[in-house]
C-alpha cells in the first residue's frame, strides 16, 4: 500500500500542471521524435530511434509517478497547521551556531526545493518536526557532521 504523500495546496497544483505538459505537449513530442527517427530506415542501428524510446520510457515512467502521488495525496491546509511546533506547512527561522539566520518552509518530499522548502523527511527537516520556539536541535548531515540550530520563530507557511 502506497504511503499517504503530504502536498500543499500549491504542490498539489504543481504536480497537476505537470502531468498536464507531460501528458499532452511532452508525449506529442517523444511521439514526433520517433516516428521522425523511424523515417531514418533500419531501427535496429538507429542511435535517434533509440533515444526517443528511451525519452517516452522515462517520460512514461515520471507520469505514472506523478500519478500515484496526486492518487495518494493528502493536502495539507491552514486549518491543519499550527504555529506551536514545527510541522507540514510552517515556515521556520533558526540561528546556526556561528549565529547566522536560516528559514525553511516545511513541505512534503514530492514538493522540496532546497534550501528553501525542506522536506520533513530530510535530515534538516526531520531533526526540526515536532520541536517547539526557542528548542536546539542537532542535525546529523549527510557528510557526517553535526549542526546545531535553534528555533527562533515558527510562522504559517501556507
Amino acid at each position: 500500500m502506497p504511503k499517504d504523500v503530504i502536498l500543499t495546496h500549491e504542490g498539489l497544483e504543481g504536480l497537476k500542471t505537470e502531468l498536464e505538459e507531460l501528458s499532452t505537449v511532452k508525449r506529442r513530442e517523444v511521439a514526433d521524435r520517433i516516428k521522425e527517427a523511424r523515417e531514418f530506415g533500419d531501427i535496429s542501428e538507429n542511435s535517434e530511434y533509440d533515444d526517443a524510446k528511451n525519452e517516452q520510457a522515462m517520460l512514461e515512467t515520471r507520469i505514472a509517478q506523478i500519478e500515484e502521488q496526486i492518487r495518494s495525496a493528502r493536502v495539507v491546509t491552514a486549518d491543519d497547521v499550527s504555529t506551536d511546533v514545527v510541522g507540514v506547512g510552517v515556515t521556520v527561522t533558526v540561528k546556526s551556531e556561528d549565529g547566522k539566520d536560516s528559514k525553511f518552509t516545511i513541505v512534503g518530499s514530492a514538493e522540496s526545493k532546497p534550501p528553501e522548502k525542506l522536506s520533513n523527511e530530510s535530515p534538516v527537516g526531520k531533526a526540526l518536526m515536532g520541536k517547539k520556539k526557542g528548542d536546539e536541535v542537532t542535525v546529523q548531515l549527510p557528510t557526517g557532521k553535526s549542526r546545531k540550530l535553534t528555533i527562533t520563530k515558527i510562522d504559517l507557511g501556507l
